[in-house]
């Protein structure tokens, strides 16, 4: 299971890499190995400001269907419009080519609820 350093989390396994006011979403990789061979992912928020905890998507994977929800306060400017075509490099690739979305962050003071790399491993390995 790979978790990276830099990165913030969430409780239900989504990765934040914050880069000014803006920030790239997806899962982690714990999530997608959870979730299996991941088949289609949705999201019809872009362009939309969500509240904290709000769902901006969906993942689709062999067996089940997830919602995906807001780390933050924020407009989601941008999808990752290569997991249309392909929704796998969420399994091979979580952190880099498989983010599924660019939010502008509405509240940066937000970033502080996130977990931390070494909160995320203790939550994930119980």
């Amino acid at each position: 299971m790979n978790i990276i350093e830099n990165l913030k989390y969430t409780k239900d396994h989504e990765w934040i890499r914050v880069e000014g006011e803006e920030a790239y979403i997806g899962i982690t990789d714990f999530a997608q190995g959870e979730l299996g061979d991941i088949v289609f992912v949705e999201v019809e928020t872009e362009g939309e400001t969500l509240d904290k905890e709000e769902a901006f998507g969906t993942i689709e994977a062999v067996k089940t269907v997830s919602d995906m929800f807001m780390p933050f306060d924020g407009e989601v400017i941008e999808f990752n419009e290569e997991l249309e075509d392909a929704p796998e490099l969420i399994n091979s690739d979580p952190y880099e080519k498989g983010w599924i979305i660019k939010v502008k962050i509405s509240n940066l003071s937000q970033i502080d609820d996130l977990l931390s790399a070494e909160e995320y491993k203790s939550l994930v390995e119980g």
